[in-house]
C-alpha cells in the first residue's frame, strides 16, 4: 500500500458515476427521473473534489522554507477544514489549531493550511489526520517542537447512529519539546485551546 502522501491515480469519474446509479437503484429509487439524471455525475464531481488530497503531495508545501533564528514559538489557529470519515464515507468539519517551535526554519502561514487541506480532502479518520500534519510538520521543518489540535463535528454521529448534534471531537498531536518539556507543552496548549473571537 502506498504511502499516504503519495499521489494516487486520477479520479475515474465514469465508474464513479455507475457505482451511485447502482446504489440509487439499491436503494429503490429510480436513477431515471428527472431530479436524479444527473445526480451520478454530480456525485463523481462531487467526490473528485473531496479526495483531491489522494493526488496531492502535502510534503510539497513545506519544502519551500526560509532560515530565521527565530527560537519561540509559531502558532496558526482556526483553520477550517471538511473532511470525510472513512469508515461511513461522511463529512467531518471543524478547526486545525497548529503551533511549532522552529529550529532554524520557518515556513509561510499559508503552507500550514495547505497542509491541513491535503490530508483532510481524502477519507480519514481525524485521530490520524491530526498525526500525519504534527509528522509532517516535524520532519520537513526539523522543528524542536510541534503540536497540532483537531476540533470537528462528525456528521456520523449526529444524523445517524447515536445521533447526538451539537457534539465536538477534540484530538491533538504533541512532538518534541511541545510533548517533553512541561512548560513549553503548557504555553501551546493555553494558546491552541483560546477560543476564537469574532
Amino acid at each position: 500500500m502506498p504511502e499516504s502522501d503519495t499521489p494516487q491515480e486520477p479520479v475515474d469519474l465514469d465508474r464513479i458515476a455507475a457505482a451511485v446509479r447502482e446504489i440509487l437503484l439499491a436503494v429503490g429509487e429510480n436513477p431515471d427521473r428527472e431530479g436524479l439524471k444527473q445526480t451520478p455525475l454530480r456525485v463523481a464531481r462531487m467526490y473528485a473534489e473531496v479526495f483531491s488530497g489522494l493526488h496531492e503531495s502535502p510534503r510539497q508545501y513545506l519544502r519551500t522554507f526560509f532560515t530565521e533564528q527565530y527560537d519561540e514559538l509559531v502558532v496558526l489557529r482556526d483553520i477550517p477544514f471538511h473532511s470525510m470519515c472513512e469508515h461511513h464515507l461522511l463529512p467531518f468539519a471543524g478547526d486545525a489549531h497548529i503551533a511549532y517551535l522552529p529550529d532554524g526554519r520557518i515556513v509561510g502561514l499559508s503552507k500550514l493550511a495547505r497542509v491541513v487541506e491535503a490530508y483532510a480532502r481524502r477519507p480519514q479518520v481525524q485521530e490520524r489526520m491530526t498525526s500525519q500534519i504534527a509528522d509532517l510538520l516535524m520532519e520537513e521543518l526539523h522543528a524542536k517542537g510541534v503540536a497540532v489540535i483537531l476540533k470537528a463535528t462528525h456528521l456520523c454521529m449526529t444524523c445517524r447512529g447515536v445521533k447526538k448534534p451539537g457534539t465536538l471531537m477534540v484530538t491533538s498531536a504533541l512532538r518534541g519539546l511541545c510533548k517533553s518539556d512541561a512548560r513549553t507543552r503548557g504555553e501551546v496548549m493555553m494558546l491552541l485551546a483560546e477560543s476564537r473571537t469574532r
